[in-house]
């Protein structure tokens, strides 16, 4: 039963947040938002959903380590293996505007969190202030790629996964309405099993969240990023990293502490630190030549095997 709530929860979370994303770009189509900003904004937002209803799921069950070790591996794991691979599979060529402002924000959003969790706890008002410090992120992208769009004209190209066919709006609400089903039911399967995992072997919650979870979570950042890597869309499979890092604090942590405070006294500093660290450095990686190449995507990977055997000696 264990196998069969992990994996069918996988699949649910992946084809959940695959309709979610399908059904929202067709209506932020048909509401005239601009192409370029679907793709940081639903995009980002498709792809952390599954992360989103985990932790709040988790969250609300009183594992607080498991929602925030969730969120945390997760960033972990976006930078180290899903832009590690990408890069292996094909060097990325990275946007100067994604260097100078998201980048930087990702950064800043992950030193707040360690502060934040120095008490391990993120208080009702902390989650509300991540939660509305992501509404502002979000407002400023959709203004400012407005804008980027009128002087550049040629940024109208969709990102690879966003449908473009037209469909009838009932068709758009029942792929919303079915991918947000799919996913609050992923998550309970996906939780349940993770929770027998622990039980079964023993491992702390928080080593569960850092890593089985958080792996489960990513699946649609690593297909959305290793697709556009592999087509030689280097903006979609960095920017989607990025934009998920970001949403995973401010948005998934935010709303899951504003609903339901939580305690994740699992969480340990040397794990902020590496989340925090990941950030910093691949700042510098893709600042040389604005490229992320072969040689780092390697170190990238063996950074995330040094940190799995430090987890589990």
């Amino acid at each position: 039963m264990t196998s069969i709530f992990l994996i069918g929860g996988l699949a649910l979370l992946y084809f959940g947040a695959e309709w979610l994303i399908s059904g929202s770009a067709s209506l932020a189509v048909r509401a005239g938002v601009p192409p370029l900003v679907i793709g940081l904004t639903v995009v980002a937002f498709g792809t952390s959903a599954p992360e989103l209803v985990v932790s709040v799921q988790s969250s609300f069950n009183g594992l607080g380590s498991l929602a925030v070790g969730n969120a945390v591996g997760s960033n972990i794991m976006n930078i180290a293996v899903i832009l590690g691979i990408s890069a292996i599979i094909r060097p990325l060529k990275v946007n100067v505007q994604v260097l100078r402002v998201d980048a930087v924000l990702m950064i800043i959003a992950s030193i707040v969190l360690w502060l934040l969790l120095l008490d391990h706890r993120i208080g009702r008002l902390e989650g509300i202030g991540l939660a509305l410090s992501m509404a502002v992120y979000m407002i400023l992208t959709v203004y400012f790629g407005k804008q980027n769009v009128k002087a550049n004209p040629g940024l109208e190209d969709l990102p690879p996964n966003v449908g473009t066919k037209k469909r009838s709006l009932v068709w758009d609400l029942t792929l919303i309405v079915l991918g947000l089903t799919g996913l609050v039911l992923g998550s309970k399967f996906f939780v349940r099993g993770a929770i027998d995992v622990a039980q079964f072997f023993g491992m702390p919650e928080a080593v569960i969240g850092l890593t089985i979870v958080a792996a489960g979570t990513s699946f649609p950042e690593l297909a959305t990023s290793v697709v556009a890597s592999a087509k030689g869309e280097e903006d979609i499979a960095v920017g989607n990293i990025i934009g998920s890092n970001i949403f995973n604090i401010l948005a998934i942590l935010g709303i899951a502490g504003a609903l339901f405070p939580i305690h994740a006294p699992g969480i340990q500093m040397v794990d902020l630190a590496l989340m925090t660290g990941c950030a910093l450095i691949i700042v510098p990686l893709m600042w040389t030549g604005y490229r992320l190449v072969r040689s780092e995507g390697i170190l990238l990977v063996l950074i995330y095997g040094g940190y799995l055997w430090y987890l589990w000696p």
